[in-house]
């Protein structure tokens, strides 16, 4: 075992030819990648970007809460990440009377900078590969089962070695490449984190869904965080007696500005990629998945933006929501579109032929075929989940109540749950969700992947608004008051709540009917697609193969660019506050810039300043808030998104068109000065002019 495990590693890493600008690489193996880099206009070591030995490069970024990422530019640690990735705690500390959504957030002084519980910061302390560890005690005669059980037992051993909470440290044990590699990360976890200012959503949100995922961009992205520590510069709980957090590294910033040609460097923790998948699962994602999706999400979209727009406090209850909600539905459009555009089904299906050929007599024969049984067999099942998902799931009060019972049940405080919900409840959003997700779950899905529980209740009623006012009308936890009253002793009571009753049917559905194919599918795919990925890389020895994207820590390289989405279109790299001023209309919330910045523009000499710019770094969710840095590591912008065009690049990379959007660092500086009028924090960065 221990010389397949070996050889299939040597494929992977002496590999060295790759399209363009693709690829998200291991930092700690950067070496490998270092000259290709340079070649390409990088001035820096690979000991520069990955160390554990001295302060690096790495030591500046951050893993921003559980799915975004952000770096420290100052020795007291602050910190720039996206509005975006903020939004959710600007959004609570947000009000009627103190709407920072709408107005923005300045601390003037560390003094008024805002705690945010529960938000944490994960600087990666060391990543080393433990493949040969995980596996030790496995092999090839195992089954699958008793494999997970070795792999499982290993990685426990290994991640309580590695962890200790009163160093903040934190390890987990990763797959890489379908299991076929396996990495230790240990992260030193930062639990005192503190908004600083945010610039009002008329600017950190400009354009709102319209121009989500589009080109050009003139979107200030941006919020700014303080990372707090212990009296020993160690994690530690939110107290005012601690102290800003003394880094090992950040990062100067560059106020020279970019061109097209430059060289940029992506450093984040990018969430989840699809690179090495076969052509079955590309065509469930492209053309059964996404669209259906989509469909749902538009009509929740619009129920949110009715209410949103008739009333300030709903807007600010649901702004989080909907800004969730909106990502994910745009970027389907642009995957689904993407993977039409590339043929990517096409593509995979002629690479798998030529696949067949070469593996005919080796161990990797039939394995294609395997797996297109597999995703046929899984798929159906899976589709029912994902309606499951963005349906029933998305009414709120069965969410809740079900939240409630388990807190119940197990005995613990319902008071933080409560607060929660019923700050950004709003009845008549739900009412119209439930009515609307019900009846696209039952008319969109086969009665053979619907509960029989479903389908006699609306047997029931005359139409799904009947049941919905019935519904809503008998249920407790439409009442803040009765439900603070609930206590242990109601859980019988609480069973045959309406709410209650919906939330464990649609469970027990998806527990015996649809997890179990799932589950069993899964299982089966693990294996198929480590020998399919082993098979690549033997059939491919000279490509240079990196692993899919897992919020880990990561490194992608290129260059500032436009591109050509259509005949006869070119798109330039760098947006400037002209584009603004272009798109600005106070009749429209997402175009409405502030007055200040419409005066600050009429005095003259701004029509160049540069907002966002365009690169071909690989990138994808997670990546959000990345450093984007320049040929001496120094910062140039922040990573916010990508060009609605390249979306599929989770699934298949196109060099001519995908592109990540950034924001320019000196549009972000403008704003911190002329906007929120705190350029006193400049004093504590460090600048390269």
């Amino acid at each position: 075992m221990r010389k397949t495990v070996l050889w299939v590693l040597a494929i992977l890493l002496t590999g060295t030819s790759l399209r363009a600008d693709e690829g998200m690489w291991l930092p700690s193996l950067i070496a490998q990648r270092i000259g290709d880099m340079q070649a390409k206009g990088f001035r820096l070591s690979a000991e520069d970007i990955y160390s554990v030995n001295q302060a690096s490069l790495k030591d500046a970024v951050v893993l921003f809460g559980s799915g975004c990422t952000g770096e420290l530019v100052s020795r007291d640690g602050l910190l720039f990440t996206n509005h975006h990735c903020g939004y959710s705690y600007i959004q609570r500390h947000s009000s009627v009377e103190h709407d920072y959504l709408k107005d923005g957030f300045w601390a003037q002084s560390r003094a008024e900078e805002l705690p945010n519980p529960g938000l944490t910061v994960s600087f990666l302390d060391h990543m080393d590969d433990v493949t040969a560890v995980i596996l030790q005690g496995y092999d090839a005669s195992m089954s699958e089962a008793e494999r997970d059980s070795v792999v499982r037992s290993n990685s426990a051993k290994l991640i309580e070695a590695n962890t200790d909470p009163s160093q903040g440290l934190k390890a987990s044990v990763e797959s890489l490449f379908y299991g076929n590699q396996y990495f230790l990360f240990v992260f030193r976890v930062f639990r005192d984190v503190r908004l600083v200012g945010a610039p009002p959503s008329s600017i950190g949100k400009f354009g709102g869904d319209t121009d989500n995922w589009m080109w050009p961009r003139h979107t200030g992205d941006f919020s700014v965080f303080r990372v707090y520590a212990g009296a020993d510069n160690a994690p530690a709980d939110y107290s005012p007696e601690n102290r800003p957090y003394q880094p090992r590294m950040f990062f100067k910033i560059d106020r020279r500005g970019v061109k097209e040609g430059d060289f940029t460097f992506v450093y984040g923790c990018p969430g989840s990629t699809q690179e090495y998948v076969m052509s079955e699962q590309v065509r469930y994602v492209g053309e059964v998945s996404d669209p259906r999706k989509i469909d749902l999400r538009t009509r929740r979209l619009e129920i949110q933006k009715k209410y949103m727009s008739q009333d300030p406090a709903v807007r600010i209850q649901y702004a989080s929501k909907n800004a969730t909600l909106a990502n994910a539905w745009k970027k389907w459009q642009g995957e689904a579109r993407g993977i039409a555009r590339m043929k990517t089904v096409a593509s995979k299906q002629a690479y798998e032929a030529r696949f067949r050929e070469w593996a005919k007599g080796t161990r990797y024969e039939g394995v294609v075929d395997r797996l297109g049984a597999i995703y046929a067999r899984r798929n159906p099942s899976y589709l029912a989940y994902e309606y499951y998902n963005e349906t029933v799931r998305s009414i709120e009060i069965v969410q809740f109540a079900a939240g409630i019972l388990s807190r119940l049940k197990s005995g613990s405080p319902t008071t933080s749950l409560i607060e929660a919900f019923y700050k950004d409840y709003y009845e008549p959003i739900d009412r119209e969700v439930f009515a609307s997700m019900v009846a696209a779950f039952n008319e969109q899905l086969p009665a053979t992947f619907q509960p029989v529980w479903l389908l006699e209740k609306l047997g029931r009623y005359s139409s799904v608004e009947a049941w919905r006012d019935s519904f809503y009308a008998e249920t407790v936890f439409t009442d803040r008051s009765k439900v603070e009253a609930l206590t242990k002793a109601d859980i019988g009571r609480l069973l045959e709540d309406p709410a209650i009753e919906m939330s464990e049917a649609f469970l027990a559905w998806h527990r015996e009917q649809i997890q179990p194919v799932i589950r069993e599918t899964n299982e089966a795919l693990r294996p198929a697609n480590r020998l399919y990925m082993q098979g690549q890389m033997a059939f491919e020895k000279d490509k240079a193969f990196y692993p899919d994207a897992n919020l880990t820590l990561r490194v992608a390289y290129g260059h500032v660019a436009g591109y050509e989405p259509v005949d006869a279109v070119y798109y330039r790299p760098v947006s400037t506050l002209k584009g603004i001023i272009e798109k600005d209309n106070p009749d429209i919330f997402d175009y409405n810039i502030p007055q200040t910045l419409r005066d600050l523009y009429a005095e003259g000499g701004l029509e160049d300043q540069p907002v966002c710019f365009l690169a071909t770094n690989h990138t994808t969710g997670g990546n959000s808030g990345s450093p984007v840095l320049n040929a001496d590591g120094h910062l140039i912008g922040i990573n916010f998104d990508r060009v609605w065009e390249g979306t599929m690049s989770d699934i298949a990379y196109d060099p001519a068109i995908c592109r990540n959007i950034s924001l320019d660092v000196r549009y972000l500086l403008f704003v911190i000065d002329k906007i929120g009028h705190a350029g006193y924090l400049f004093d504590e960065m460090v600048f390269v002019d």
